[in-house]
């Protein structure tokens, strides 16, 4: 395999696209070895066909603002490969949202889920509409002038979203009443809904949790456990609060937070009450930093800076892609940090990740430590086919054996002659050798 032609080839065809060849090129490098033992891969283009999504619907929003001045917003759907089961990944709602990224977030979905072992294949959707500042009436107009450009690509064998950045419980929920009224079913299309209408337990926690879940299993290959380990932690959404939970729970220290204005620093932790508080503030669209900074006046906040700068054990960026650069990883290595997990999809720049591995740093990507997220939806997906719903406690058993079974397979891959685990490359190859041999057997379609 020539990576770097198909990669000027791809840049040729979508110049700009940063994010979505970045990507590509990870999961090309990584896979190369062993894609080139497969000769019936490069005669039936297995890479170049999975390299690009099935299908990109797009789409123009009109909604009705509050003043009732007509708005317009753009909506998108990647529908990239369905190999395994039918496309399942979220959507998500921010001003940043472009192709590029919707495409790179995608590709990544295909892998992760594939992962995940569950019959699911990967989608991404969003539109550059922002939920913040807009009243809960715009929301729901907005939501429902999105599905319905996008309702007839949907189904619950066809295509399943979910939530991502922008878009939570309330957002599902007016999507989903307005898809439901139009196809007149009640079906499980959706996941990440409330629990009154087929949602499942522990689904907005479940990120987070099967983060830490893979943590755990990272740590206990080398005898060693969360307790007394300190933490750092980027964002505060809901990835990031399930991510302080568990770890709280398992026996670390959380000492960050951050948002885009800088990181909160607490030297005594960020747990229990701390954690309800913030939660309470974000709910309402307030600023968290003051009232922290406040009542807790051993914290610090750092404006303008990130939190890799702090001394831990462990890095857990959970914000948004591309968050910890290659001088970051610089500080965190020089700190001494044992282990790097990203719970956001790509968090980690290339300079960042071949600095780590350089290193011999524990480092694990997000398409393995983030699957929770996705493999809980894909639990949601069985209980609504089954018309049922398990208990918070069945649901976090299941979790637990998916986490364990993705760091089984990333070991099995990514184990090198001298022990180190490279557990990019193990999830990169354990998730393309499943969709390559799917493709492979559907034949060229």
């Amino acid at each position: 395999m020539d990576i770097n032609t198909i990669i000027n080839n791809l840049e040729a065809k979508h110049p700009g696209e940063k994010e979505y060849l970045q990507a590509v090129k990870e999961v090309l490098l990584s896979v190369k070895d062993v894609y080139n033992q497969h000769p019936e891969f490069e005669k039936n283009k297995i890479i170049e066909r999975m390299v690009e999504p099935d299908r990109i619907v797009t789409f123009r929003v009109t909604w009705l603002d509050d003043n009732g001045d007509v708005q317009n917003n753009i909506g998108y759907r990647v529908q990239f490969n369905n190999a395994i089961g039918p496309y399942k990944g979220g959507i998500r709602f921010h001003a940043s949202v472009n192709l590029s990224i919707l495409k790179f977030l995608g590709f990544e979905q295909t892998f992760k889920n594939a992962l995940t072992t569950l019959p699911m294949g990967g989608a991404k959707g969003g539109s550059d509409f922002s939920p913040r500042g807009k009243s809960d009436r715009e929301i729901m107009r907005f939501c429902q002038a999105f599905i319905l450009g996008l309702w007839k690509n949907l189904g619950p064998d066809r295509d399943v979203p979910a939530g991502d950045i922008g878009v939570g419980g309330r957002e599902v929920g007016y999507m989903y009443g307005m898809y439901k009224r139009l196809v007149n079913e009640h079906t499980g299309t959706f996941t990440g809904k409330g629990l009154d209408f087929g949602g499942s337990r522990i689904r907005p926690e479940a990120t987070g949790f099967g983060a830490l879940y893979f943590v755990q299993n990272v740590l206990a290959r080398k005898g060693e456990t969360l307790e007394g380990k300190t933490v750092a932690i980027s964002g505060f959404g809901n990835v990031a609060w399930g991510a302080a939970l568990k770890a709280n729970e398992l026996g670390a220290k959380v000492v960050t937070i951050s948002g885009p204005d800088g990181y909160i620093y607490d030297p005594d932790g960020i747990s229990g009450d701390k954690i309800d508080t913030m939660l309470e503030l974000r709910a309402t669209g307030e600023d968290i930093v003051e009232p922290y900074i406040e009542k807790h006046p051993n914290a610090k906040f750092f404006a303008g800076k990130k939190p890799w700068e702090q001394k831990v054990d462990i890095a857990l960026p959970c914000a948004t892609q591309n968050e910890l650069n290659g001088d970051d990883a610089k500080q965190l290595i020089a700190n001494n940090v044992q282990l790097v997990a990203e719970v956001s999809n790509m968090g980690c720049t290339p300079e960042a990740i071949d600095a780590f591995i350089e290193h011999r740093i524990t480092y694990a990507p997000g398409k393995a430590v983030n699957a929770g997220g996705v493999a809980t939806s894909g639990l949601e997906m069985s209980q609504n086919a089954m018309h049922l719903q398990w208990s918070a406690e069945e649901v976090d058993q299941r979790l637990h054996g998916i986490m364990n079974d993705i760091h089984h397979q990333c070991v099995k891959y990514g184990e090198e002659p001298d022990g180190y685990i490279n557990y990019m490359k193990g999830a990169n190859i354990a998730g393309f050798m499943k969709v390559a041999n799917a493709m492979m057997e559907q034949g060229v379609c």
